[in-house]
C-alpha cells in the first residue's frame, strides 16, 4: 500500500465526559520499519495498565503464563517496565519475532479519541509494476480501477463485522482494518478477527507490533475530521476498544514478509483472539456487534467467483482513515513467483489503512463469507491484491480457535 507519514500527537489531560480535545502539534518521520526507539509523545507512563495475555485468574482478571513470563526475561524483557512505557523500545534483540513470543498486556486508555484519531499511518506494502512476475504464475491483465464507494452509516448496520486495528510500531502509531469472524469453538460468541499478517508482525527485518487493539465500527455515523474533534467517545468506539490476547500469523510471513515488494504476500493473513478493555457485560465481540462472518478456505477457482466486495478503512490521500469504504470487483489473478499461491486481484481506489480488510464473496452455501483480506496494492492507487486461503491460512485461524477452545 502506498507508505503514508505517520502523525505523533500528544496526549492532554482528559475531561470526565471523555471528548476530544483540539488537535495537537505533529511530527512527521519517513522511515516506517526503522529499527530505532520511538517515543510517541503519548503519556502512556501515566495510564492504568492490566495485562491482556492467555490465562484467567480466579478473580477475573487475565494473568500472563509463567513460560511466557520466563522466554520474555530471556529476551531481558521486565514486564513491569514494559508496562511503565518500555514497550516504546524497539532495539533490535529485543523485538520479539518468534510465533510463540506475542504479549499485549493492555493499557488502559492510550487508545483514546484522540489518539485513534491521530494514528494513520498503515504499514508499507507498496508494489511497483515491475515487481509482479506474470511468466511463472498466471497474472491476468491490470484490472481498471474502481472508485471505492463510501459505507452507508451507521457501519454497525451496514457492515457490523469491519473495524479499525490500532497498533505501534518503530514509526509510530499505526492502524490497518479487520473483520470479526466465527470462532468454529464458539459459536455465536466469536472473539476472533482476521486481518493482514503484516498488520501484526513486521516480517522477516523485525517482530510482532504492539499495543494492538481492535475497534469495531470505528466513527459508526461517519462523521468529518472535524466532527471528530468533539466527538463523544462512543460516536468514535461505538461498541468499545478491544485488546489483541494473542495473534497468529503464517510462517511464511514471519520468514518472508518485506515492506516492499511484495514478498510474502500471498501469506499475507492473520487472525488475533481479542478482549475487551473495559468489559463488554459477559458478551463476546460477536455478541456486541451482532455478526460475524465465516472464512471460507475452498472458494472457487477464481474465474467462478463473480464477484468480491473489498471492505476497509482507507487512510492516504484522497482519504483521511475517518471512513469506512468498500470496492466491489469481479477478481483476476495475481502470480507474484512460481513457488507461491496466486493472488486474488480487483480494481479499487483504496489506498493504505484499507490494509487487512476482509474480502468477501458468496460461498458454496450461497451465503457471504470471507475469502480473503487486503496485502499489496500500487504505489498509486489503481487495483488491490490479497492471499487466496488455503490450508496455511486455515491453520491459523484453527490454531487461535483452538487455543481458547477451552475458555
Amino acid at each position: 500500500m502506498r507508505p503514508i507519514r505517520p502523525t505523533f500527537a500528544a496526549r492532554r489531560g482528559r475531561s470526565t465526559r471523555r471528548r476530544f480535545s483540539p488537535a495537537l502539534a505533529a511530527a512527521s518521520i519517513a522511515a516506517a520499519l526503522a529499527l530505532t526507539a520511538t517515543a510517541c509523545g503519548t503519556g502512556e507512563e501515566n495510564a492504568a495498565v492490566q495485562p491482556a495475555e492467555s490465562g484467567a485468574s480466579s478473580d477475573g482478571k487475565i494473568t500472563i503464563p509463567d513460560d511466557l513470563k520466563d522466554r520474555l526475561k530471556e529476551h531481558g524483557i521486565d514486564l513491569d517496565k514494559w508496562r511503565g512505557g518500555e514497550w516504546k523500545n524497539w532495539d533490535r534483540d529485543t523485538w520479539l519475532r518468534e510465533a510463540r513470543d506475542f504479549v499485549n498486556p493492555i493499557i488502559q486508555d492510550l487508545w483514546d479519541p484522540d489518539r485513534m484519531r491521530d494514528a494513520e499511518k498503515p504499514p508499507e506494502r507498496p508494489v511497483q509494476e515491475q515487481d509482479i512476475s506474470g511468466d511463472e504464475g498466471v497474472t491476468d491483465p491490470t484490472p481498471q480501477p474502481v472508485t471505492a464507494q463510501a459505507v452507508s452509516t451507521p457501519y454497525g448496520d451496514a457492515a457490523p463485522e469491519a473495524g479499525k486495528l490500532f497498533f505501534d510500531g518503530p514509526g509510530g502509531s499505526m492502524v490497518c482494518s479487520a473483520t470479526v469472524v466465527q470462532d468454529p469453538a464458539h459459536p455465536g460468541k466469536s472473539n476472533m478477527v482476521w486481518t493482514a499478517g503484516h498488520c501484526v508482525h513486521a516480517g522477516k527485518s523485525g517482530g510482532w507490533y504492539r499495543n494492538l487493539a481492535f475497534v469495531p465500527s470505528y466513527n459508526n455515523e461517519g462523521l468529518s475530521m472535524a466532527e471528530l474533534e468533539g466527538a463523544a467517545e462512543e460516536k468514535v468506539a461505538p461498541h468499545g476498544v478491544w485488546w489483541a490476547d494473542w495473534a497468529q500469523t503464517s510462517e511464511q510471513w514471519i520468514a518472508q514478509g518485506a515492506s516492499t515488494g511484495g514478498q510474502g504476500a500471498p501469506y499475507d493473513f492473520a487472525v488475533i483472539h481479542v478482549t475487551p478493555e473495559k468489559g463488554s457485560d459477559g458478551k463476546s465481540l460477536e455478541e456486541t456487534v451482532g455478526s460475524a462472518l465465516p472464512v471460507d478456505f475452498n472458494a472457487p477457482a477464481t474465474p467462478r467467483i463473480a464477484g468480491m466486495t473489498a471492505t476497509g478503512y482507507p487512510a492516504a490521500a484522497p482519504f483521511d482513515g475517518q471512513k469506512l469504504f468498500r470496492c466491489e470487483d469481479k477478481p483476476g489473478r495475481l502470480s507474484l513467483n512460481a513457488q507461491d499461491p496466486t493472488m486474488y486481484r480487483v480494481g479499487c481506489t483504496m489506498t493504505g489503512g484499507s490494509s487487512g480488510g476482509g474480502w468477501v464473496a458468496t460461498g458454496q452455501d450461497g451465503k457471504p463469507a470471507l475469502v480473503s483480506n487486503t496485502s499489496i496494492g500500487p504505489v498509486t492507487a489503481g487495483w488491490l491484491a490479497g492471499p487466496r486461503l488455503g490450508e496455511a491460512a486455515k491453520g491459523v485461524y484453527d490454531g487461535v480457535s483452538e487455543k481458547f477452545a477451552g475458555r
